[in-house]
């Protein structure tokens, strides 16, 4: 399989050639290319390769304008440090989007989803199923217990997920609290981070029900949600600029 690798730090090119090389010994990277322009006159000029690595933000641009300028028949494996682009790398052909830093077996996955896609039979099919993880990624529901019942409650309905007493539970728009067997350490990895943050060690918040910010101290926020009311609810010092950064997207 011969591969294409587009990546302007060289370390991070290096990293990624070293992990295809421990995984597949046969696989060759006919070329190395580190900017739009580059890339551009490359694949202008070259034969069509199995299989292209590409970053997304380059030197001189992003490497979505290599599309507009060339046509690019091999399927793409997005690599970046950015998660905003994940629909818009789907409509250039691509088999998977690979969040750095990279591992090895998170690549060992997007190679066999590319061997799977392109190995014949219902291609479309296939695809429209790495669409839908492209698409969401994260939970849309939490299925909770309610006495000897259940329910599915929606992220959308949550205000907070909040540790109480060494136990986890998340908090409705309604007012309704319900146990979860997720640490919030494993709820940041699940929910999605453009929607929730985790403020301190004890409160992860829905960013569409903060009704008010207020200024606690030279390096910390007071945070008021819609019914919920806790005044222990304070943005810790170390994650005060992430927060205002989240905030300012």
């Amino acid at each position: 399989m011969k591969v294409v690798i587009i990546e302007d730090e060289r370390l991070a090119a290096d990293k990624l050639a070293s992990l295809l090389g421990q995984i597949d010994p046969g696989l060759k990277i006919v070329a190395r290319l580190e900017s739009v322009r580059e890339s551009i006159e490359w694949l202008s000029g070259n034969p069509t390769p199995d299989l292209i690595f590409m970053d997304i933000q380059l030197d001189d641009g992003i490497s979505f304008e290599i599309f507009e300028t060339v046509r690019i028949e091999a399927p793409v494996i997005f690599t970046t440090a950015w998660d905003q682009y994940a629909i818009r790398a789907f409509k250039v052909n691509s088999v998977d989007y690979l969040l750095k830093p990279l591992d090895k077996e998170a690549l060992e996955a997007a190679l066999e989803k590319y061997r799977k896609i392109h190995s014949g039979g219902r291609v479309d099919e296939k695809i429209s199923k790495v669409f839908e993880q492209l698409v969401n990624p994260w939970k849309a529901r939490f299925f909770v217990k309610v006495g000897n019942h259940f329910q599915s409650v929606p992220v959308e309905e949550i205000v907070a997920f909040y540790v109480e007493e060494r136990c986890t539970f998340l908090r409705t728009r309604n007012g309704k609290n319900y146990a979860l067997d997720y640490s919030l350490d494993q709820l940041q990895k699940k929910v999605n981070p453009s929607l929730f943050f985790r403020i301190n060690r004890g409160f992860m918040i829905n960013i569409d029900t903060i009704s008010e910010i207020i200024s606690y101290s030279t390096t910390r926020l007071k945070i008021k949600l819609q019914n919920f009311a806790d005044d222990g609810m304070i943005v810790s010092r170390d994650k005060a600029t992430e927060f205002k950064q989240w905030l300012d997207r």
